[in-house]
């Protein structure tokens, strides 16, 4: 018996009585966004026949992108059932939304004003301080503000937005989309909450997804390499001499935790680099102060749903990213949240630890140019006075980062 399958456009003309909607994601997912009037019941659940549904209703399932809910649509109807299996999934039944959405100026309103008011300090003025602190922004810059379509480099976008609406400097601005294989759910889904939230994307096709599709050892890492000198070469075609990534507070911690713990090195994510392979460019990291749950807390308040990864290898990942995956970042921010458990202060001493490194207490560093010294290479050449006492933690938090500059914005 071949699958029966319902578009988003099908659903909306049935009676609301005649079926029951059921998403099988996980809870965190389910969570995060959902169908309205959907209940959840897991994937497994359904293929373990746990639990019993009504053969009077029709029984429409769905997934993220329409993968995942097939197998227990199929099972369902084998057993008598009238089940659906929804197309696109909750992805493309969201991409709908979306574009319902997407001249809604009272809505694109009231979502740039929460960076005025409620996310003020948090997000804006977090955003500003790491531009005036790490010197990001200079007069006549022109940026290409990277958007992968996820939470954190659409927020960057509308920081960018706000920042061009106070005008205190002359900068450019280039909002750059790169489509290295997207399905067309998830383009639906970066252009839909692009038009709501008002994001001229200049977008540009790759091939590679399919291009890393069979590299069978670390294509994560290949993929975030082509992609990054992709977006260079594009940003530098286009004029521009930086480029902006969405990287914030919580990837420069596991970054660092990850550093330490996996390769044996002590460094970081930096927060501006020059290129070494386009010359003249830069990358900078505008994000870099502000806070993972901050950004969450306004995707949230604004009932906004982004993608995270959606390449061919994830094509079953939730929304966001949701549902966890193997990977060492993912170890690193769990020991992290453990960790804060009994030392609240640990996250805040991982930033600060690499602004405070004391060149006289480590084994060995490599300098600028990559060459390797030892502390033996010094060591009998001079007495050093013995350490102070560490700060606490406390003092350490109260302490200040260096002089503040007046800001420009």
């Amino acid at each position: 018996m071949s699958i029966q399958t319902v578009t988003p456009a099908e659903l909306e003309t049935w009676a609301a009585e005649d079926y029951i909607i059921i998403d099988v994601r996980d809870e965190s997912a389910y969570q995060l966004g959902n169908i309205p009037g959907s209940v959840r019941i897991s994937r497994q659940d359904l293929l373990n026949g746990s639990f019993q549904l009504p053969k009077n209703k029709k029984l429409v399932l769905y997934c993220m992108f329409g993968v995942l809910s097939r197998d227990p649509a199929e099972k369902l109807l084998a057993e008598g059932y009238d089940a659906y299996h929804l197309d696109g999934g909750y992805g493309n039944w969201l991409v709908r939304v979306m574009k319902s959405e997407s001249g809604n100026e009272q809505r694109r309103s009231e979502i740039e004003k929460s960076l005025r008011k409620r996310f003020k300090h948090d997000i804006m003025g977090r955003f500003v301080k790491a531009i005036i602190d790490y010197d990001l922004i200079r007069p006549n810059d022109k940026i290409a503000v990277c958007i992968s379509g996820g939470k954190d480099s659409m927020l960057m976008a509308m920081l960018f937005k706000e920042l061009k609406r106070r005008n205190k400097i002359p900068f450019e601005v280039v909002y750059l989309c790169m489509d290295p294989g997207y399905s067309e759910t998830t383009l639906g889904m970066i252009q839909g909450n692009a038009g709501l939230l008002g994001i001229p994307l200049t977008m540009f096709q790759t091939r590679i997804f399919d291009a890393v599709d069979n590299i069978p050892k670390s294509p994560c890492y290949i993929c975030a390499r082509m992609r990054r000198g992709y977006l260079y070469r594009q940003a530098k075609d286009l004029g521009c001499n930086k480029i902006a990534l969405g990287h914030h507070y919580d990837d420069v911690i596991e970054t660092t935790l990850m550093s330490i713990l996996y390769s044996g090195q002590t460094q970081t994510m930096m927060p501006k680099l020059h290129s070494t392979n386009f010359e003249g460019m830069e990358l900078i990291r505008p994000l870099y102060l502000i806070r993972e749950d901050d950004i969450k807390a306004w995707r949230d308040a604004n009932g906004l749903q982004f993608i995270r990864c959606a390449c061919h290898f994830t094509d079953t990942c939730s929304v966001d990213g949701h549902g966890g995956t193997g990977s060492k970042r993912l170890e690193a921010k769990r020991l992290i949240a453990q960790l804060k458990k009994t030392t609240p202060s640990v996250e805040g001493n991982i930033f600060r630890s690499m602004e405070n490194i004391c060149m006289n207490a480590v084994l060995g560093y490599k300098d600028h140019e990559g060459k390797r010294h030892s502390f033996l290479d010094t060591y009998d050449m001079t007495e050093l006075p013995e350490m102070p006492g560490a700060e606490s933690s406390s003092a350490a938090e109260a302490a200040p980062r260096g002089k503040q500059k007046n800001s420009p914005f």
